[in-house]
């Protein structure tokens, strides 16, 4: 992409490391500061829909949600206007910046965008088996891990296949993690659009409300956090599905299909011109494979926590 649009350099652009999928480098110019991102397109788990997501973006800074500025959206680069903030540790937000994101979900669900109703969701793998025996025969320091966990695995898998989804299905962020988040004055900030499209409101309410609400693990389940995100999506408009398993079924599936994706990478062993370095997808590697069976295990206890 051509950014002399964005003004004169006034230094060089500079790589901001820890992204888990693409890669940002700051430029700033006589006009500004900015946000440039170089999507990975060279093994993406389906297809980017650049300008559908970018029209969505615009819509949503348009309606006042708090995010960086969107400026252009290209082949394989996206530039948003920077924006300064307090990285979000993953740990439980407070209730009220919990209520917030909530009345964010709200306000972004009601907004009418058009969107191509064309599925991008992957196919559930089942090749779990042959992932575990190669990463054995080719050395990977994960591998017994994954060669004990290999029935969770597909027990997973079936799990993400088979669970019923009630709907109804929205147009919105499908993302909203810590590491996707700032704090502007103990106010949130969304980041990162680049996974928006078509969900059920369940499985984005499920997924945003607990990862606000715990810890790394899942030892530090704060009931009354994961509460504030659905006491503000309500308060914003939104009505809440009933509970059950489709609220954290999105979550599974994304950090199931996040693994495998890591473990195809780090078996690759090459180093990758897009994407996360090879020592970032080890690491993802490692946090799937000891963490899923547990969030797999608890998901019982985890909808105690739509029926407090």
């Amino acid at each position: 992409m051509d950014l002399s649009r964005l003004g004169t350099p006034i230094g060089p652009m500079v790589r901001v490391h820890g992204g888990y999928a693409n890669r940002m480098y700051r430029l700033d110019t006589d006009r500004g500061s900015f946000a440039v991102k170089e999507v990975n397109l060279l093994d993406r788990r389906w297809t980017y829909r650049a300008e559908e997501v970018f029209r969505f973006e615009r819509a949503a800074f348009d309606a006042g949600i708090p995010m960086p500025e969107p400026i252009s959206a290209g082949h394989g680069t996206l530039v948003h206007r920077w924006i300064e903030g307090e990285k979000v540790p993953e740990a439980p937000v407070p209730a009220g910046y919990a209520y917030e994101i909530g009345e964010i979900l709200g306000r972004l669900h009601a907004l009418d965008v058009a969107w191509t109703d064309v599925s991008t969701e992957e196919p559930v793998a089942r090749d779990w088996p042959e992932l575990a025996e190669r990463a054995t025969a080719s050395g990977q320091p994960w591998a017994g891990e994954l060669t004990s966990q290999v029935g969770t695995f597909l027990a997973i898998a079936h799990f993400v296949d088979t669970c019923e989804r009630p709907g109804p299905v929205v147009l919105t962020h499908r993302d909203i993690q810590p590491w996707n988040l700032l704090s502007r004055q103990g106010r949130p900030v969304v980041l990162d659009w680049e996974l928006s499209g078509r969900l059920d409101v369940s499985s984005e309410l499920g997924s945003t409300a607990l990862s606000l609400a715990k810890g790394p693990g899942f030892d530090d389940i704060r009931p009354a956090v994961f509460r504030s995100v659905l006491d503000g999506y309500v308060a914003a408009g939104g009505a809440l599905p009933p509970p059950g398993p489709s609220w954290f079924v999105y979550l599974v599936g994304g950090w199931l299909g996040h693994t495998r994706w890591n473990i195809l990478r780090c078996l690759a062993g090459a180093k990758a011109s897009t994407g996360p370095d090879l020592a970032l997808s080890h690491e993802s590697v490692r946090n799937g494979v000891r963490g899923l069976p547990i969030l797999f295990r608890r998901l019982p206890e985890l909808q105690e926590l739509l029926l407090r």
